[in-house]
C-alpha cells in the first residue's frame, strides 16, 4: 500500500485503502472504482471525462454523463466528443442530425440553411418612383426558418436585385411613388 499512499499529494486525509478522502480546498476530490473498490485522488483539473464542482465541504470531480463525451460544462453538456462523435447543441452524435452538418476541421454539427422559395419580383422602381426613367431596379427574397436564423448558420443568397426598363413617362408627367 506505500505506492497508493504517494498518491496522496494535496489530500487533508488520505486512506490507506482508497487514498484521498479530503483534499486542500483548491484540489478536485476525483473519485473512481476498480471492481467493488473506491479509489480517491486529489488533482489539480478533472481528467478527460469529467467537469469540476466547486463546493463548501468538497470540490469534487464529476463524470459527464454520456460515455461519448470527452469533456463537459455540466454533467448533461458536453463540449467536446471522443472521436468519431459530432458535438450538437451539448450532445454527442454518431453523425450530424437532420437539417444540420459537420463544420469543416471540427466534430461539431452547425445548422444548415435552407432557405423558402423566391418571392414575386418587386414593382420596377427607381429612387423609390415607379415611372419616369429608363432603367430602375425590381428585387425578389425568399426567407428561412427561424431556428437556422438563430443558429447563424451560412445562407446562401437571401435577396435577389435585378436592372429592369421602366415605363418612360409616369401619367400626367409626374413621379408617382409606389403605393
Amino acid at each position: 500500500s506505500a505506492g497508493l499512499l504517494e498518491n496522496c499529494t494535496g489530500c487533508v486525509l488520505c486512506s490507506e485503502d482508497n487514498g484521498c478522502i479530503t483534499c486542500h480546498h483548491r484540489l478536485f476530490l476525483l473519485i473512481w472504482r476498480d471492481g467493488i473498490r473506491q479509489y480517491g485522488m486529489c488533482v489539480h483539473t478533472c481528467p478527460p471525462g469529467y467537469f469540476g464542482v466547486r463546493g463548501l465541504e468538497v470540490n469534487r470531480c464529476t463524470k459527464c454523463r454520456s460515455p461519448s463525451c470527452e469533456s463537459c460544462f455540466s454533467r448533461d453538456f458536453c463540449m467536446k466528443c471522443k472521436e468519431k462523435f459530432y458535438l450538437h447543441k451539448g450532445q454527442c452524435f454518431r453523425q450530424c442530425p437532420p437539417s444540420t452538418t459537420a463544420l469543416p476541421g471540427t466534430r461539431e454539427c452547425q445548422e444548415t440553411c435552407e432557405p423558402g422559395p423566391w418571392s414575386e419580383w418587386s414593382a420596377c422602381t427607381h429612387e423609390g418612383h415607379t415611372c419616369g426613367c429608363k432603367w430602375g431596379v425590381e428585387t425578389r427574397v425568399r426567407e428561412v426558418s427561424g431556428a437556422a436564423r438563430e443558429e447563424g448558420a451560412a445562407c446562401p443568397t437571401l435577396q435577389e436585385t435585378r436592372k429592369c426598363r421602366m415605363r418612360k413617362h409616369c401619367p400626367g408627367g409626374e413621379h408617382h411613388t409606389p403605393g
